[in-house]
């Protein structure tokens, strides 16, 4: 490809220098020494081979003016963590990066800059604009690239692109010409959303509906030559000035004798006629709508099927024009004003009610957009859109979670033609040149230099650009090099799976399928992995208005970023939003600490293993833990493999968690300390060890995805000289031990009970307690007994006894009935009866006050039917952990009461 950047070979050297391993993890110290070392390496990187099954994902392009935030930081650890699983697989892998140029932002950016010099872009022209815009993107363009770099991200940035580098650029006229060729793209007259700030027309996609608390005003309207008025409720009094009509519903019986009949309109004295149309809601306001073509999209329709004349009356900065009469010049809202205090002086004004409404935004700037006619540019959809919700109804397009397929769907259906012109100087400029001799219309590829019809020099570009999404739509196969047919192309197309929020299906995810399916002729991806959005704490969007932003940044220089990543995969299911709660964050963070200590133990104790002369790994001469650990490593690989596969990434991260922090630290290493401390038995030592040391390596490669820094720095340190775990093979290991399984399960219940048994007692940790266990089979019986060392290690047991059967059960002993045993912790000796019956009698009486300020708060209806139902939900869980705890309390004071 010739947009590929050129970068020596990869040299593969030496890992930086690793020295000890150091007692607390410090990710400040490993990440950006571990990026530098992938990137200068050029490990991201991979030839195209042919004969390799190939994987590729095209990062949504963040804006170019755009700084890293949560949702960028979510979407790209989702792509990260695929991209990194799939390499390991053996892949031929692309995880293709690049910024989109963001029309409006970007020009709004560089506007501000000029105005802070006391100059517009008129001051500079077109050409000096635009220069000092490409100026601008070269200096703080790259800024999103270089965070993207903090998170890990390990795309290939030799393929970086950019919307409007000159491949992208030319891909852009290619489409444009062919689309109007085709005559899928034309130029008409239509109604569109316009923001006055932005002074540009924006998609009805881009218009974003916010809830406000408005006013209905019930306007007046004098029926011509009668003493009769129709009353009509508008929430936009200053548009009535360009009203030319009213309209009624033809089975409304109030205004049936009305229908035909003209109207004065109040203010202007123009005649509109009073129309029937089953558009009209009877059960809004007085049933009667004021009608005005220019300004709003419905009356535009009704004016079109009643040829109504449509009278503009607003210019582009919303101000009244010299069609309002005496309010010209007004702005918008001061002009509604002084409308309402002159309809109210000739008695033309009837009442003014509060009204919520939904209200369209400029989802750039949150100006409130004005609908208005205007000479645009479109695109024809209805031709388009049929091929694209065919592919997903085929399921040759899966969208996962599927319940976004029917949004998709639904949305298509009902698709509007797509006006595709922005009046702004920053974008791909129109490919149209207009005749100023002949008006011949020219649409060419290349920039004409006379007028095919005339021969006349004398040609004008459009002064429009296309719409950002229009480029950002050819992104998978622009980015490939179309329309050339290159080898990444014919390698990478169609891409493997698109990662994207939920809020941009219609944006670009839709647009990206049609565009593919007509220049293409194939889907783009074959999986579309949608995400939510990350929400406060109290389930809010974060915004800098309400000042609840969190900078990933921050989070990544406090907690690192493997606890960010971890944290924003996990915990969630596929598609829902993300409440950000900063305890996550510690949890992640702690889950990272875990992993370093134990990874750090291991190390240390596997330091004086010779070379060669290793213990067999044999199931046959294994112990019980060690063929469990091995069994449950390869329950962890095989799920955490199909979590990925599945695109379900959140439980392949919560059975990484479970494996790591519960049967390798807690219980495993645990077991494993009783061999290596072991020094009369030096081969159980080395067994343990070659475990160990197995399952470790096994881990940190299902877990570098996830982790990416951490993992490598842990990597680095294991015996023997190795290279970047990044290189490494994605384990495949399928030696489940049922048996194993089963008799390590009875072993830990027993170690659980036991150890609920001393916490709830109060026993000292450094007391050892005897343990009688009834056993209700002899296989139970053996297991146990074979286990006896393993149970008194983890449970602080000085001695355990294991029978089938009973004579009498022990005398001042506390107890735990389990499905296949029962088990017996003799207390004398151990604490004062008496006192602890009276510390368990005052524990109970608090539980019972708590529970009985609990129930109030929840038998109060309105506390109920007010409360968050979060709140609620969490005072019901706190009731059902205090009766829980009461119910094992008084069950143990009634043993010691016996």
């Amino acid at each position: 490809m010739t947009e590929k950047k050129q970068l020596t070979e990869p040299t593969h050297e030496e890992q930086p220098q690793r020295g000890e391993m150091a007692s607390v993890y410090n990710p400040s110290q490993v990440e950006q020494k571990w990026y530098t070392y992938w990137e200068e390496n050029d490990y991201f990187h991979q030839e195209v081979r042919t004969e390799a099954e190939a994987f590729s994902i095209v990062m949504p392009p963040p804006n170019v003016t755009g700084s890293l935030h949560l949702g960028h930081a979510m979407d790209n650890t989702l792509q990260d963590i695929l991209t990194r699983f799939k390499r390991m697989q053996g892949l031929n892998t692309l995880w293709l990066p690049g910024t989109d140029h963001a029309g409006i932002a970007t020009q709004a950016k560089v506007e501000e800059q000029l105005a802070l010099e006391g100059k517009s872009k008129h001051d500079l022209g077109r050409a000096g604009f635009l220069e000092r815009v490409w100026s601008w993107k070269a200096q703080y363009g790259g800024q999103i690239t270089r965070q993207l770099r903090r998170l890990g991200a390990s795309c290939d940035w030799r393929y970086e692109r950019f919307t409007m580098d000159e491949g992208c650029s030319r891909a852009v006229r290619e489409v444009f010409v062919q689309l109007y060729r085709k005559q899928l793209i034309y130029r008409g007259n239509y109604i569109i959303n316009w923001c006055p700030k932005c002074l540009t027309t924006i998609s009805d996609i881009e218009v974003e509906h916010e809830e406000r608390e408005g006013q209905l005003f019930y306007l007046r309207y004098p029926v011509k030559d009668s003493e009769e008025y129709i009353t009509v409720a508008t929430t936009r009094p200053e548009t009535m000035l360009g009203d030319t009509a009213v309209a009624v519903h033809p089975q409304d019986e109030r205004y049936a004798h009305l229908i035909g009949k003209t109207l004065i309109l109040p203010l202007i004295g123009r005649e509109i006629p009073i129309l029937a149309d089953d558009y009209v809601d009877k059960d809004f306001g007085t049933g009667a709508v004021k009608i005005t073509p220019a300004h709003d999209p419905n009356d535009y329709e009704m004016g079109l099927r009643h040829d109504l004349t449509a009278i503009t009356v607003l210019d582009q900065e919303a101000r009244l024009n010299e069609n309002a009469g005496v309010y010209q010049g007004m702005e918008r809202y001061e002009a509604r004003r002084r409308i309402i205090e002159d309809l109210k002086e000739r008695g033309l004004w009837l009442k003014t009610e509060d009204h919520r409404h939904a209200v369209g935004e400029c989802y750039r700037c949150s100006t409130v957009i004005e609908p208005r006619i205007s000479r645009q540019w479109f695109v024809k959809m209805k031709p388009l859109a049929e091929p694209a919700m065919q592919v997903v109804r085929e399921g040759r397009i899966e969208f996962s979670p599927e319940r976004f397929s029917k949004i998709y769907l639904t949305w298509l259906e009902n698709i509007r033609d797509w006006c595709i012109s922005r009046q702004l100087w920053w974008g791909h400029r129109i490919p149209v040149w207009y005749c100023q001799d002949c008006g011949a219309e020219i649409c060419a590829q290349e920039d004409p230099d006379r007028c095919p019809s005339c021969a006349s020099a004398r040609l004008e570009q459009d002064p429009d650009v296309l719409d950002t999404w229009f480029s950002s739509g050819l992104w998978p196969f622009s980015t490939l090099g179309w329309p050339e047919k290159t080898p990444e192309l014919q390698q990478f197309y169609p891409t493997s799976v698109l990662v994207t929020g939920r809020d941009i299906i219609f944006f670009w995810v839709a647009r990206m399928i049609f565009m593919a399916l007509e220049f293409q002729k194939e889907p783009p991806f074959r999986k579309v992995m949608i995400h939510g959005l990350i929400l406060d704490s109290l389930g809010r969007k974060m915004s800098k208005s309400l000042g609840n932003g969190v900078d990933p940044l921050e989070v990544i220089d406090q907690y690192g970023a493997d606890a960010l990543r971890f944290m924003l995969v996990t915990g969630n299911t596929p598609g829902n939003d993300v409440r950000f709660h900063p305890e996550r964050l510690e949890a992640a963070r702690n889950f990272a600490n875990k992993i370093w200590n134990a990874s750090r133990f291991v190390i240390l104790n596997v330091q004086d293993m010779e070379d060669d002369g290793q213990p067999s790994l044999s199931a046959e001469t294994l112990p019980l833990e060690d063929r469990w650990i091995l069994s449950r490593f390869s329950a962890a690989c095989q799920e955490i493999t199909r979590g990925l596969e599945n695109y379900d990434l959140g439980e392949a991260g919560r059975w990484l968690y479970e494996f790591i922090w519960n049967e390798f630290c807690d219980w495993y290493i645990e077991l494993a300390k009783i061999r290596l401390y072991d020094k009369e038995q030096p081969t159980a030592k080395k067994g343990a060890q070659a475990v160990l040391l197995k399952v470790l390596e096994g881990t940190l490669r299902l877990l570098h995805p996830f982790m990416p820094f951490i993992s490598e720095e842990i990597w680095s340190h294991l015996p023997g000289r190795r290279t970047s775990l990044m290189l490494e093979s994605w384990p495949r290991e399928d030696c489940r031990d049922q048996t194993s399984e089963k008799e390590m399960a009875i072993l830990m219940e027993v170690v659980k009970a036991i150890r609920n048994i001393r916490a709830e007692m109060h026993i000292a940790p450094g007391k050892k307690t005897d343990i009688i266990v009834r056993a209700a089979d002899g296989e139970t019986q053996r297991v146990l007994e074979k286990g006896a060392r393993a149970i008194t290690h983890l449970a602080g047991g000085a001695t355990l006894e294991v029978q089938r059967e009973l004579a009498n059960k022990p005398v001042q002993a506390a107890s735990a009935v389990l499905p296949l045993a029962e088990i017996y912790l003799p207390l004398k000796g151990l604490l004062d009866i008496e006192k602890e019956i009276a510390r368990m009698e005052k524990d109970l009486a608090q539980m019972r006050q708590e529970e009985q300020r609990l129930s109030g708060k929840l038998d109060n209806e309105s506390f109920i039917g007010k409360a968050p139902a979060e709140v609620v939900a969490k005072e019901k869980k706190k009731m059902e952990d205090v009766r829980s705890r009461q119910e094992a309390l008084q069950a143990r004071l009634e043993q010691l009461r016996e």
